[in-house]
């Protein structure tokens, strides 16, 4: 199973603006998510960071001659550090006497000036390097709040938060002075994406949730706010700037796939971008005009790929420069989408079926987190692995998912989790009832808030599910909003409807520890020693409430944060859960036992 087992970090290689042939990226490097330097002129990376917990972000000036990256701990907080684009090994403090706080945000202007945001339990600080690296503090921002962007001119500066709130967005000068503010309300969110490149008023970019749909705006200090309605897409969107400060290119998350659109906001046209079906997990416009873009599909790893067919890096340096990654086996089944109907409408799913074996199968159903995201048509290395067991993998985008509309994704009508908990009932039953899965064989595994709902499943719904793999979860809300951030409070109060004290029924309803007097399946946990966005001592307390009444179990702890950047260490995590299903989901006790046999066989 570890054979071409390597890291993949979705986001693409940062250009410097004014030497575009000079960029940073996350690579994999020995097994951990490193950062690199890379010249594409030569085409040659050097290795910028050596942490045992890997690294993954990083920024560079528009000369391309400085690299930050940021230096933190298992709980996210930490450090900014600079070095030299062609000396990497020396890096310093690029903030000396500020302390160490959470990342919220980094945006450079065209001179070299760059803003720094650190996030804290008080709010957000923004800091200000000048060039020759001069450091004040420019602004105060109590509350949950990050830093968008910084105009080029290092005049202007967008900061978002809420983005149902009030104060969605707020306009700042570099020395803290507010300008405007775009305000948002529960059915009218408002997110800021950046300024517009290049010399000109400033021209900030946005995205508006109204009607049911989702449209770009644009602010300036003269205009005010300006919709675009002529250009509303059905499903979520993002985007970002070409060069000319006129086109955007806006990508569109739809169905479980992704679309690519050029959009000229001046000349009100719209144009797909040509991109194979599959799903996109990143994309930019580069300073030279190429369009760069992370695509992948069921059967295909991720890639990077630019309009113009350009190299572009996959991992560590080696003697001939960036290598690319190794070939992945895709097993031999039948992949399908199914739309299942469902108490707030149909439900999307997308099913992984062996082709080998005769149905019905075992199933294990794999729980995206978020709650605001979405299982994609994208390659999933576990995906493969539970089809190669003989298991049957399905993955349903239930209300709160993205890439289905505001309706759906702010569907929350039976409360939190419990409506998702009916979505996967759903699915659950058609599959059973069309004798492509068994009824008595079927799992769960999720992380994050995935996790979250295997808890709540098997508590909530014990006939129906066998087995549970939570991975980092929420095991008690209560205890897990006090321990949260800024960040994670306003999403749970945005979900809620208040704090644990303005409505302690919701959080109640909503929370595993309630139910678990009624799980019976076996579970697996796992936790980390750093994780600030689901705390490990909760779920430490619920699994000793499973071992009172000897439900059978299993706690795996590991020295990480929220997401874990080690390649070994998903390894063993794999290997530990699939030995776990081989004693637990079908009866087979010998550890010995080849695990594709054990669970192709038939329940005892």
């Amino acid at each position: 199973m570890s054979r071409g087992y390597r890291l993949f970090y979705p986001a693409l290689p940062v250009l410097a603006e004014h030497a575009p042939h000079r960029a940073v990226y996350v690579g994999d490097v020995d097994g951990r998510c490193e950062i690199l330097a890379w010249d594409r002129r030569d085409g040659t990376a050097r290795q910028v960071t050596d942490r045992a917990t890997g690294t993954i972000r990083a920024a560079l000036d528009p000369t391309g001659n400085t690299v930050w990256w940021f230096d933190d701990d298992l709980a996210g907080v930490g450090r900014w550090r600079i070095c030299d684009f062609d000396r990497p090994d020396r890096s310093v403090e690029a903030l000396p006497g500020v302390a160490p706080a959470r990342h919220g945000g980094i945006a450079t202007a065209t001179d070299g000036t760059t803003l720094v945001g650190l996030s804290g339990d008080d709010g957000l600080v923004l800091h200000l390097r000048t060039a020759d690296g001069r450091i004040t503090e420019a602004a105060r921002i109590p509350g949950y709040a990050y830093l968008v962007d910084l105009d080029p001119a290092g005049r202007l500066v967008a900061v978002g938060a809420d983005a149902s709130a009030g104060a969605a967005v707020t306009v700042l000068t570099a020395d803290g002075e507010r300008v405007a503010g775009i305000a948002g309300r529960p059915e009218r969110r408002v997110w800021a994406l950046g300024f517009a490149p290049g010399p000109g008023p400033a021209r900030l970019l946005l995205v508006v949730e109204d009607g049911g749909g989702y449209l770009p705006a644009t602010w300036t200090e003269t205009d005010g706010l300006t919709r675009h309605d002529w250009c509303r897409f059905d499903t979520e969107v993002t985007a970002g700037w070409f060069a000319d400060g006129r086109r955007i290119l806006v990508r569109q998350d739809r169905h479980a796939r992704s679309l690519l659109y050029e959009v000229d906001l001046d000349g009100r046209t719209r144009t797909v971008v040509d991109t194979p079906p599959g799903s996109v997990l990143d994309a930019a416009v580069w300073p030279d005009g190429d369009i760069a873009y992370i695509w992948s599909d069921s059967v295909t790893p991720p890639q990077l790929r630019s309009l113009r067919g350009v190299e572009l890096p996959y991992g560590p340096t080696g003697p001939d420069g960036p290598s690319a990654p190794d070939d992945t086996a895709t097993t031999d089944c039948r992949r399908d989408e199914i739309w299942v109907p469902g108490p707030g409408g149909p439900v999307h799913a997308l099913v992984a079926t062996p082709t080998d074996r005769e149905l019905p199968r075992p199933a294990v159903f794999l729980v995206h987190g978020g709650p605001f995201q979405h299982a994609r048509d994208a390659y999933d290395p576990l995906v493969e692995i539970l089809v190669s067991t003989g298991c049957t993998v399905v993955r349903v985008n239930y209300r709160g998912s993205s890439g289905y509309g505001s309706a759906w994704r702010n569907d929350f009508g039976a409360g939190v989790g419990l409506t998702q908990l009916e979505d996967l009932a759903a699915v659950r039953a058609h599959l059973v009832a069309q004798g492509a899965i068994e009824d008595r064989r079927v799992a769960l595994w999720g992380t994050s808030w995935g996790g979250y709902l295997t808890l709540l499943a098997l508590g909530r719904q014990p006939d129906l599910w066998r087995l549970g793999v939570a991975i980092s979860p929420v095991a008690d809300y209560v205890a897990a909003f006090e321990a949260a951030t800024p960040a994670l409070r306003e999403l749970d109060v945005l979900l809620f409807g208040g704090t644990p004290d303005q409505v302690p029924q919701a959080y109640a309803r909503a929370s595993p520890v309630t139910y678990v007097d009624q799980v019976r399946a076996p579970v697996l946990f796992a936790i980390s020693t750093g994780d600030v966005r689901c705390p490990p001592a909760p779920v430490e307390a619920y699994a000793k409430l499973l071992a009172a009444r000897r439900v059978p179990h299993q706690v795996v702890r590991r020295q990480a944060g929220h997401e874990d950047f080690d390649a070994q260490s998903h390894l063993a995590l794999m290997q530990t859960v699939l030995l776990f299903m081989q004693r637990h989901f079908d009866g087979v006790r010998e550890e010995g036992t080849p695990v594709a046999l054990a669970m192709a066989r038939p329940a005892g």
